[in-house]
Formats: C-alpha cells, structure tokens, sequence
C-alpha cells in the first residue's frame, strides 16, 4: 500500500536529484534511472510521478523559475519607485542563485532543448514574455519608449547572464552593473 503524502515528498527529491545530475553532467544528458537513483528511488517511481526525462527536466525548470520568481518578488518588495523597481528585476537577475552551477546548467539545457522541444519552448517564452512585462511596467513611467527599452534590457540581461554563467572571467557583478548603464542611457537618468 502506498504511504500517503509521499508523492509531493518523492516529486521534490527527484526534481531536486534532476538538477543535481544536470549540474554534474553539464547537460540533460542523464538517464532517468541516474536521476531516481540520486533520489534514491526506482527509476519505474521516476517514471511513475512524471512520465519521462523531459518531463522531470520541465519540472525542474518550473522548481527553478519558482525559486527566481520568489527572488524577484523578495528585491520589488523594497522597490517603491518605477526606477528601484526596474534595479529590483535586473538585480534579481543576477542574484547569486541564479550562477550556482547546477543551475546555470540547467538554464543552458533548457535553451538548448527550446530549439527543439515545444514544451521546453513554451517555458522559455513564459520566462521571456514575464520578464519582458515587468520591465515594460517598471519603465513605463520614465521611458518614451517602455517596450522597446524593455524589449533591450531583457535581451541584455540573458545575453549577459549567459556570457557571465559561461566564462569564468566575467563577474556577474560586472553583468548587472553594465544592465544598469544601459538603463540609465535608456531612460536618460545620466543626461
């Protein structure tokens, strides 16, 4: 007989055990059976709870894009201006969180799969389309142009996390900072 409530328990551990494997591997090249053995369970469980890798790899990702949006929510809770609430996106951004290996793996495979995998695509655009939406929000009032300025801070962000998450030189620090310029040209607050 089945224990109750260990199904939220067993899913937990292997989404965790997913981005764990991600991180040692560099890329969703792992094994369900991989994956439900660092969880210590069956991979027929793994199956069980999710289907397939891919479907493990996607909850994975929305665990991740949880974990960034209670980040975010946590730095626009001290915002009160539209400019410290555009700082408080692009910081969130590149909150250390988002540079611990496993999880930069993790963005990167997901990148990788979009180009192949509707489901894996349609996560991505949802990342996309939210980011886009808060910074168009918070540029409203001190840009001519929100969605466009928008439409170039978010480009810059992933553009620059993903330099920053794939070279060991660039500080993410760096990163942020030079998001920041761009918004000050953007919004005309060095003028």
């Amino acid at each position: 007989m089945p224990k109750l409530g260990m199904e939220p328990i067993r899913r937990a551990a292997l989404v965790k055990a997913t981005i764990d494997c991600i991180g040692e591997q560099g890329s969703l090249d792992v094994t369900v059976s991989q994956i439900a053995k660092s969880a210590g369970m069956s991979s027929a469980l793994a199956h069980h709870y999710f289907g397939g890798k891919d479907q493990i790899f996607l909850a994975a990702m929305l665990a991740i894009l949880r974990d960034f949006g209670v980040e975010v929510r946590d730095r626009l809770r001290d915002a009160t201006t539209p400019r410290e609430r555009a700082e408080a996106l692009i910081s969130a951004s590149f909150a250390p969180s988002c540079f611990d290996p496993a999880t930069v793996c993790a963005w990167m495979t997901l990148y990788a799969q979009a180009t192949t995998q509707p489901d894996m695509h349609r996560l991505l655009r949802l990342y996309q389309r939210r980011l886009q939406s808060n910074l168009t929000h918070a540029l409203r009032p001190l840009s001519s142009t929100p969605t466009e300025d928008a439409t170039t801070l978010a480009a810059l962000i992933d553009g620059l996390y993903l330099r920053a998450a794939l070279s060991r030189s660039t500080d993410p620090r760096t990163a942020h900072s030079t998001v920041l310029c761009a918004l000050d040209r953007l919004t005309g607050a060095n003028a």
